[in-house]
């Protein structure tokens, strides 16, 4: 582990010498992560992209994409762009990164089950904006906003998501 790893312990997230307080999935943790369990999954995740809402904040690092109108991301296991960022109009079930709430106003983008996704391993570990103090997630690690900014300034591409065994 290096100090640019993204590590959860006791109390939060460390990284960079700080602890973040986070919210992980209403599953728990899980070393048997299936799509629909809630679950964060153990293991070493490596931070492949940033999203982020144009309209609603600056670009947070060089490396961020901004979230457009139509971006999808696929969670049917039975469609070949399962775990990927897709477009609407989509026929298959899938999550909308254009949302009302802020949820994913900034979006970091985890390699699990990515690119080349297992149907029904589990789609979208992201890391992203909390509901409200510790409230479950459907899997992801979830931060306070400016909790979640400040990382977004100093990760790079790469960077590790550590989810250790309890």
């Amino acid at each position: 582990m290096t100090p640019g790893d993204l590590v959860l312990a006791p109390g939060g997230v460390r990284f960079l010498g700080r602890r973040f307080p986070c919210s992980i999935g209403r599953g728990g943790l899980s070393s048997d992560k299936r799509e629909g369990d809630g679950a964060t999954p153990i293991g070493e995740h490596r931070i492949v992209g940033m999203l982020y809402r144009s309209d609603r904040m600056a670009r947070p690092a060089s490396w961020a994409r901004a979230i457009g109108t139509t971006d999808l991301w696929s969670d049917d296991p039975a469609d070949a762009d399962y775990n990927h960022l897709v477009q609407a109009p989509y026929g298959h079930s899938h999550e909308r990164l254009w949302r009302a709430d802020p949820l994913y106003d900034l979006v970091f983008i985890t390699d699990w089950n990515w690119p080349n996704a297992v149907p029904g391993r589990g789609s979208a570990i992201f890391l992203h904006q909390w509901r409200r103090p510790h409230y479950p997630t459907e899997g992801c690690v979830a931060f306070r906003r400016d909790h979640l900014r400040w990382i977004a300034s100093q990760i790079v591409p790469g960077s590790r998501l550590i989810i250790p065994a309890v």
